[in-house]
């Protein structure tokens, strides 16, 4: 569920050189096989609102540069005063679209930045306009996602067992030849290409939850190629990965505890109880209720189950402002009607008003699955799901079984989860936010700890992700550092 880029829609639903002067980094020569694809000039083209869009080559499998190439598309919006240089996006997923990213960036990007840097997104390898990963049509991917996510009968279970093994051998059916290559380190390697073919002595980038794990592999492989990195709601790389799932849920609980206590000061809050505990239990009951009898759904023909329900009351808690919007679905589910929570849910998962899906779920399924080593046996999930919903009572089960593909995924992880260090790097901003429901706070000191030259960046807030989410404080130091390349000082608190 580590999705920032899902705010944009919430919001629509609610309505070259170093001019500075400052000394270049010392840059890492590629290896001359790869010569090819770092001396590259994309052929730029107008591609409407002021952007200009391009693709690149890259390996497919960079152990035979030689081979195979796929495509990368890219969009930037040059620089509008005196340009620094390029600031490439990753918004997260991972499957998220870049390029969407980037064409919002009066949004999510300051005033102060947009003069400076030529503002780059890119899907990464995998990912939308580029070489996508392809699994299943829209039809079948409503049937996985509607799966009864909280199993509590055999019969639930081997449902969800064989959805997730359908699931994995679509992808392999689809996209044998891409699975194996869409990873991390190999998207990190697409980054140094992208940024010599910008014309960058160094990489400077926003990288916001996934992509966070993203510049951290970046730094760690190319640490003398790094100019200015932010890590906005970063991950914890050594953590296992159902580990990982069970401390996201508790994110989620911790996020809804806060927007709960904040509803019970509104005059539209729709609990009956007058209590979080109460409020909770009522959020708890509608979830089971859902479980045992659909919801009524006007807008379509799918049976809105408590997986839909989850969906559906996680998406706004990735901020703040979208609180408001969870209090009107929670309204009406409540009245039986579970239409908005799943127009909600659709915002978040990439599905299309014609029913067709972005390929963001199928893409954050084969990198997780080959990032990362998942146990292959169906008991280890249903252990952990029992023990995530002792952390998390409304969402643990549903974060745990939504890696179950990953058991029966065609390509293991050849990178085991570890610490990434980026020795000899510069200073690196980390930014945590108190309160972020996918990305837990930990995980931000977890990350500062591990990068030699991190500084770590406190946002006291709630929501998914700081930077230009309300905060004068985390957006003034951001744009010092990217612009200057001099980080806030250590244990800074906005």
């Amino acid at each position: 569920m580590t999705r920032p880029f899902v705010l944009l829609a919430l919001m629509a639903l609610l309505g070259a050189g170093c001019s500075n002067g400052e000394e270049p980094p010392r840059i890492a020569a590629p290896e001359a096989s790869l010569a090819p694809y770092y001396e590259q000039k994309p052929k730029w083209r107008d591609c409407d609102g002021g952007f200009e869009c391009a693709g690149i080559e890259v390996p497919l499998d960079y152990d035979q540069p030689t081979g195979e190439r796929i495509q990368l598309s890219v969009i930037r919006l040059p620089a509008s005063g005196n340009r620094i240089g390029s600031l490439l996006l990753n918004p997260g997923g991972p499957g998220g679209s870049g390029i969407d990213y980037a064409r919002s960036a009066e949004s999510n990007i300051s005033a102060k930045l947009r003069d400076r840097f030529d503002i780059v997104g890119f899907d990464p390898r995998g990912v939308g306009d580029s070489t996508p990963v392809t699994c299943m049509s829209g039809k079948n991917l409503d049937a996985y996602i509607g799966l009864d996510m909280s199993p509590d009968s055999p019969a639930e279970t081997t449902a969800m067992d064989r959805g997730s093994r359908e699931f994995a051998a679509r992808c392999q059916e689809k996209s044998a030849k891409l699975l194996p290559h869409v990873g991390t380190v190999d998207a990190a390697r697409d980054m140094d290409v992208l940024r010599a073919v910008l014309g960058d002595e160094g990489l400077t980038y926003l990288g916001k939850s996934y992509g966070t794990y993203l510049g951290a592999m970046y730094a760690d492989l190319f640490p003398k190629n790094v100019r200015a990195l932010v890590l906005d709601g970063a991950v914890d790389p050594a953590i296992p990965a159902l580990t990982s799932n069970a401390l996201q849920s508790k994110g989620f609980e911790v996020a809804l505890t806060a927007f709960v206590e904040n509803c019970l000061t509104a005059a539209d809050c729709p609990f009956t109880s007058r209590t979080v505990d109460g409020a909770l239990a009522e959020i708890s009951a509608l979830l089971a209720r859902a479980d045992k009898t659909p919801l009524r759904n006007t807008l379509d023909d799918r049976k809105i189950n408590d997986t839909w329900v989850a969906f559906g009351i996680a998406t706004p808690l990735y901020d703040r402002n979208s609180w408001d919007v969870l209090r009107e679905a929670l309204r009406t589910a409540f009245a039986g009607d579970g239409t908005y929570l799943l127009r909600i849910a659709d915002i978040l998962l990439g599905r299309k008003a014609d029913g067709t899906y972005s390929n963001q779920t199928e893409a954050n399924k084969a990198i997780n699955c080959v990032d990362h080593a998942y146990p292959a046996n169906l008991s280890a999930y249903q252990d952990a799901a029992a023990d995530a919903a002792k952390l998390s009572p409304r969402f643990g089960e549903f974060v745990m079984w939504d890696s179950l593909p990953c058991a029966y995924w065609p390509v293991k992880s050849a990178d085991p989860d570890r610490k990434l260090t980026a020795n000899g790097a510069p200073p690196i901003v980390v930014v945590g936010t108190l309160r972020d429901p996918a990305t837990p706070y930990e995980w931000a000191e977890a990350m500062a700890k591990q990068l030699t030259s991190a500084v770590l960046l406190t946002y006291n807030g709630d929501g998914h992700t700081a930077y230009m989410s309300g905060s004068t404080c985390i957006d003034t130091a951001i744009d010092t550092y990217m612009i200057t390349r001099k980080p806030p000082a250590p244990s800074t608190r906005c």
